[in-house]
């Protein structure tokens, strides 16, 4: 399969790459422009002040020629923009209808529990016979990357545009996949790396993935069977087709499901950087012809090591020197231009690790964000 396409989202570096090397001509939109963008690649920029919105970005390529339109996050919660992006182009990835019930936590919290998985208990507000039992979150329903999730303070009314959802404790985890037609092929188990101050980031923020192996003692074969049957209904019930993600929390060995991800996610990019597989060939080939590739995730896990992935974020405002240096080294990526302005809280790249298992990549992530932090 060949052909152009367009692709949008915040940062499109990583889904842009592994598209062009599957053959495609790429456009891509986005916040960042990086340095490092695939060579192939039609890159236009959007400027971050004002905020990048999916709304913008769709505005800026109107004219711009494309056989398929691939949306990335946050466009997920912005259905006109994706409806915009899709004018006179076929829409590669979940439709707007799609994506107003998959992403509603109430719908998507139901559903599944009726399905006999696990979820959290999730309310309009915080009732209070439950106030004093359970911890609770409070997460904007147009949500991502951990922004604006915090904890809620006892007493409090939830907001509009807010809801509450009880806090699980036990270790966050991702699971993507790709779906077509109500089936859908599992392509890699992480643990997710949350508000991690080694990467300049706090609170619920996400800042990484560690994709693990079948020794992993957290996310175990039998932890990876109920994401591939989790995985499968969702795309059933929903469906979903292209690639997706699904955020949960394992504790004890039981998966808690607390959002889905119906878009590329973070982690697709450690999958085609350990597995060989080409992440956007196959969620092209889901859209356009309602194929999945043959992959079997629990054979692929075995004895492999732990790759990891982390998103460094500016403590302070900076000012970018020469950072053409970084080009050379492939652990570093997302690499900003020289001269860049950054301010505080914004990521500055994106750093890879390897190791023997999940402790030792994130340590390794951890002194790799220390030496790049220091100069």
């Amino acid at each position: 399969m060949a052909g152009r396409v367009l692709i949008a989202g915040v940062s499109t570096r990583a889904a842009a790459e592994s598209a062009a090397k599957a053959g495609f001509e790429v456009t891509a939109v986005d916040a960042f422009g990086d340095l490092d963008q695939h060579p192939a690649v039609r890159s236009v920029s959007l400027p971050r002040d004002p905020a990048f919105t999916a709304q913008a970005a769709a505005d800026a390529v109107r004219g711009i020629e494309a056989d398929g339109a691939a949306y990335l996050s946050p466009f997920e919660n912005h259905s006109r923009a994706v409806e915009s992006l899709a004018e006179r182009r076929m829409l590669w990835g979940n439709a707007p209808d799609v994506l107003h019930r998959v992403r509603d936590p109430f719908l998507l919290a139901g559903s599944l529990r009726r399905q006999g998985f696990t979820t959290p208990v999730t309310r309009v507000d915080v009732p209070p016979d439950l106030a004093a039992t359970k911890e609770w979150l409070v997460k904007p329903f147009r949500s991502g990357g951990g922004y604006g999730v915090r904890r809620w303070v006892a007493g409090e009314h939830v907001a509009a545009g807010h809801y509450a959802q009880e806090h699980i404790s036990g270790v966050p985890a991702s699971v993507v996949f790709v779906a077509a037609g109500g089936r859908a092929v599992v392509l890699g188990l992480s643990r997710q790396i949350i508000g991690d101050d080694a990467f300049g980031a706090s609170g619920f923020r996400y800042c990484g993935n560690l994709l693990t192996s079948s020794d992993d003692e957290i996310l175990t074969d039998r932890v990876a069977g109920v994401a591939t049957e989790l995985a499968t209904r969702v795309s059933e019930t929903f469906g979903l087709v292209g690639v997706n993600g699904i955020d949960c929390i394992v504790q004890d060995g039981r998966v808690y499901v607390i959002e889905v991800n119906p878009r590329w996610c973070s982690s697709m990019e450690l999958v085609e950087r350990h597995y060989g597989l080409s992440v956007f060939g196959a969620h092209a080939a889901a859209c356009v012809d309602r194929a999945l590739p043959d992959f079997d995730l629990p054979r692929t896990r075995r004895s492999r090591s732990v790759i990891g992935k982390a998103i460094v974020f500016a403590r302070e405002d900076i000012t970018m020197g020469d950072t053409r240096a970084w080009l050379a080294d492939t652990n570093i990526r997302d690499v900003p231009k020289p001269g860049e302005h950054i301010s505080a809280g914004l990521p500055i790249c994106t750093i890879f690790a390897e190791a023997v298992d999940a402790q030792q990549c994130h340590v390794e992530l951890q002194h790799r964000a220390r030496i790049l932090l220091e100069k």
